[in-house]
C-alpha cells in the first residue's frame, strides 16, 4: 500500500472536519455574541446611559480588539470577544435610545434590524449553497474600509451630514462584501480561528445595523 496515498485519503475528511467545526464554533459564538451585545445595549438604554464619545469608543474598541487577538488561541480570547462585543453593545444604547425618542423612531429602529437580518442570511446562504471563493475581495474591502472609516471621522469632526450619509452608504456595500469574504474564507479553510472569525463578522453586523439606521432615519426625516 502507497502510504502517500494513505496519508492523502485522510486529509481531505480531516480538512472538511476541520472546517465544520470552525463553522459551527464561529456561528455558536456569533449568537451568543450578539445576545450578549443586545443585552449590554438594553441595559444602556434602561439606564439612560450617556455615550462614550468618539475618542473613547475608538480607544475601548481597539484595545478590546488587541486583546483578543492577542489571546485568540487561549481562553482568555474568548472572554476579550465578550467583552468587545458588549463594550460595543454598550456604545449603541444611546444611539437606540436617541433613535426612539424621534418621530417614527421605534419603525426606523425595527426596519434597520430587519434588514441587518435579512442581508447578513441571505449574504450567508448564499455562500454556503454556492461554495464561492470570494478570498479576491480582500485587498478591495481593507482599501474601502480604511478610506471610509478615515472619511467618517471627517463627517464627524466637521459636522458634515451629507459626508456621513454617503460614509453609511458606503459601510453598508463594504460590510455585506465582508460578510461574503468572511463566510467564504471560513468554508474554504482560509481562516481557522473560529474567535477571530466571530468578531469579523460581529463588526460587519455592528456597522450594518447602525449605517442602515443612519440611512433609514435620512429617508424618514429623523
Amino acid at each position: 500500500m502507497n502510504p502517500q496515498v494513505t496519508t492523502l485519503g485522510r486529509s481531505q475528511p480531516t480538512a472538511v472536519s476541520a472546517v465544520n467545526k470552525v463553522v459551527k464554533n464561529t456561528y455558536m459564538l456569533l449568537a451568543m455574541t450578539l445576545a450578549f451585545s443586545a443585552l449590554t445595549a438594553g441595559a444602556a438604554m434602561a439606564l439612560n446611559l450617556p455615550h462614550p464619545g468618539v475618542i473613547l469608543t475608538l480607544v475601548g474598541f481597539y484595545g478590546l480588539l488587541f486583546l483578543t487577538t492577542k489571546f485568540r488561541d487561549s481562553g482568555l480570547g474568548i472572554a476579550f470577544v465578550f467583552a468587545l462585543t458588549g463594550f460595543m453593545g454598550y456604545t449603541l444604547g444611546p444611539i437606540l435610545n436617541a433613535y426612539l425618542s424621534l418621530p417614527n423612531g421605534s419603525q426606523v429602529v425595527m426596519m434597520a434590524m430587519g434588514g441587518t437580518a435579512a442581508i447578513f442570511l441571505a449574504l450567508s446562504a448564499y455562500v454556503m449553497t454556492t461554495r464561492k471563493n470570494f478570498s479576491f475581495m480582500g485587498g478591495f474591502l481593507m482599501v474601502g474600509i480604511l478610506v471610509a472609516f478615515l472619511a467618517g471621522l471627517g463627517a464627524i469632526f466637521f459636522n458634515m451630514p451629507g459626508l456621513s450619509l454617503a460614509v453609511s452608504a458606503m459601510f453598508v456595500l463594504l460590510m455585506s462584501g465582508l460578510i461574503l469574504y468572511e463566510t467564504s474564507n471560513i468554508i474554504h479553510g482560509g481562516e481557522t480561528n473560529y474567535i477571530m472569525a466571530t468578531v469579523t463578522l460581529f463588526v460587519a453586523i455592528f456597522n450594518l445595523f447602525t449605517s442602515l439606521l443612519s440611512l433609514l432615519g435620512f429617508a424618514n426625516n429623523d
